[in-house]
């Protein structure tokens, strides 16, 4: 009775939305110990800034261009797990491959028996390129599973808004990880080091999150639908088919032909639609790409700036060595002020109704994005780590407003222009 029990439970709404977003909740924690310890680990291999920036930059050069292949490819999918989840789990095992080449790079560069240190690095970058990359893809499936599961608006409303909260959650858990010393724990000494104690801890957290997955209950009846009819066609017709393929070889090249054509032609229309953009999406969309950009540099660079900057720390020096343990030490107190963003953050989040009631959206955006170029200021004429540390947990709230409000202002133009013209 009791199993029974819990098998109804884990079939409820409340059950299927917590599994879901338990996943969400792991991705970020990952993500965000990544950005935090990843930048340090590349300095420490002897990589330069310069091309560390590089290196960072090709996770999300590759999602761009991959994203919409997998939101489209699990739209069409069919399988006994549903549309979703095999993409899931199958990006899913890219983020755990990832978290064990990170940190055993040197173990995995001696086993081939070349350059050492060329092949640290080069399994380093992959195993970055593969965390940053099959992380981020992996939020657009889960995205797609999460409204088919809550359709309705309401609900998806509240869904997306409890996604929401998990993402944030999961940053602040990402960010504090990195901020606690595991060079004397016990694990430490076991697995090799902090790097490798660190990495384990959090492989063993989304090892659960996507165990969580399995119980997800995604509709598929569909699915079968599709899946009978394409079987009886195949069984009826699939011999005929193998002969007339080589036969509608030359219809199948004209096709991709015009396809082609059809793509180039889209870039004139792409321009003139761009062009025909109101003047002031416009205007949002280079604030939000700049704000976008200062923010994430800052996010990405921070780690590093407090623990050669404010500790004086060389990330490249022998391991415990003075000027190696000073740069430690500035990495962990860089990662409390990147946790310290996030639940300024979310407090901030919390908070929106009643800010965006009081003072205007306009207002409270501007003012908002205005903290950003504030902090950096100050963070760079400060040599206090307390006043960096509390300018870095200020850049939470454009971290907020950038995240939110956007949508907002788009929705509220299109409301005024539907009001002018009537």
């Amino acid at each position: 009775m009791q199993r029974t029990g819990f098998r109804d439970y884990l079939k409820s709404p409340q059950a299927q939305l917590l599994l879901v977003n338990s996943l969400t909740c792991g991705l970020e924690v990952c993500l965000a110990a990544g950005i935090t310890f990843v930048p340090p680990l590349l300095l420490e291999a002897g990589v330069e800034e310069k091309f560390m920036t590089m290196v960072l930059g090709i996770g999300p050069i590759f999602g761009l261009f991959v994203v919409h292949l997998i939101g489209s490819a699990s739209d069409r999918w069919n399988s006994k797990y549903g549309r979703r989840r095999p993409f899931i789990w199958l990006l899913c095992f890219g983020v755990m491959l990832s978290l064990i080449i990170i940190p055993y790079s040197s173990h995995l560069a001696s086993l081939t028996g070349r350059h050492h240190a060329g092949m640290e690095v080069a399994f380093l970058v992959f195993g970055i390129v593969l965390l940053d990359s099959c992380g981020q893809l992996c939020f657009t499936p889960l995205e797609a599973l999460l409204s088919d599961l809550f359709p309705e608006g309401e609900a998806c409303r509240k869904a997306f808004s409890v996604y929401a909260l998990t993402v944030g959650v999961g940053a602040c858990i990402g960010y504090l990880i990195p901020s606690v010393d595991w060079r004397g724990s016990w694990l430490a000494q076991q697995l090799g080091g902090p790097e490798q104690c660190l990495f384990t801890l959090l492989l063993t957290i989304f090892s659960g999150c996507v165990f969580a997955t399995f119980f997800v209950s995604e509709e598929i009846w569909t699915n079968s639908v599709h899946q009978d009819i394409s079987l009886e066609h195949t069984g009826r017709w699939g011999s005929s088919l193998k002969v007339c393929q080589l036969w509608t070889l030359p219809y199948n090249l004209s096709r991709m032909f015009l396809a082609f054509r059809s793509a180039c032609a889209l870039v004139p229309r792409l321009r003139r639609f761009c062009c025909g953009v109101p003047i002031a999406l416009q205007r949002l969309f280079v604030a939000q790409l700049c704000s976008w950009m200062g923010l994430m540099t800052f996010i990405l660079f921070y780690t590093d700036f407090v623990g050669e900057g404010l500790y004086h720390g060389v990330p490249a020096a022998e391991p415990g060595t003075e000027a190696r343990l000073r740069y430690d030490e500035g990495v962990r107190m860089g990662s409390l002020g990147l946790f310290l963003q996030s639940v300024i953050s979310i407090a901030f989040s919390a908070s929106m109704d009643y800010l965006v009631r009081t003072f205007g959206t306009r207002f409270v955006y501007v003012a908002g994005v205005s903290c950003l170029p504030v902090a950096a200021l100050v963070i760079c004429f400060s040599s206090n780590v307390i006043i960096v540390t509390a300018s870095a947990a200020i850049t939470g709230i454009p971290f907020s407003v950038l995240q939110i409000l956007p949508y907002t202002l788009t929705s509220l133009y299109h409301h005024n222009r539907q009001v002018s013209q009537h």
